[in-house]
């Protein structure tokens, strides 16, 4: 059984966020789907994950080409990637599910705490998947660096 855990930043914006955390999830050996809301932005990602430098290379796919299940980290739309991933990265709002957290290793949502819908959103998926018995993290960055934070704090955030 997984957990889901909410990032939600402040600080620095998806694109300097999230290759920060697929290079974690590829330490821990595991396969990834970034599943998005929006086609044309998972296109933008797939761009600036391209351009991170030889240092940072993220080897992944764009779902729709011929080798989308051996791909190590998938950007889809779908909510079945065809990867097998064992972690799921929720981006702009894309919908997760209390059966994405007990059936994956883990499943992130990341939301951009300086726009009030997107806040809005991702307490409602808080509310959903505790509501489901999900066991789920807050992690802030409002420090300047990622902290846990206690539940209480996350349904006030």
């Amino acid at each position: 059984m997984g957990a889901a855990y909410f990032y939600h930043l402040t600080r620095k914006p998806l694109q300097e966020t999230l290759p920060v955390l697929l290079e974690k999830a590829r330490g821990a050996g595991w396969r990834i789907a970034v599943r998005g809301a929006d086609p044309d932005r998972l296109a933008w990602l797939d761009d600036v994950l391209w351009s991170g430098g030889e240092t940072s290379f993220l080897p992944h796919g764009l779902a729709g080409g011929a080798h989308d299940a051996l791909q190590p980290i998938l950007l889809t739309t779908s909510a079945q990637a065809p990867n097998q991933p064992a972690c799921v990265m929720s981006v702009d709002g894309a919908a997760v599910t209390p059966e994405d957290v007990t059936t994956l290793e883990r499943v992130c949502i990341l939301f951009d705490g300086t726009d009030p819908q997107a806040v809005q959103q991702a307490r409602g998926q808080w509310k959903a998947l505790t509501g489901a018995g999900c066991a789920a993290q807050y992690w802030s960055e409002e420090s300047g660096r990622w902290e846990k934070k206690a539940e209480s704090e996350a349904a006030s955030a």
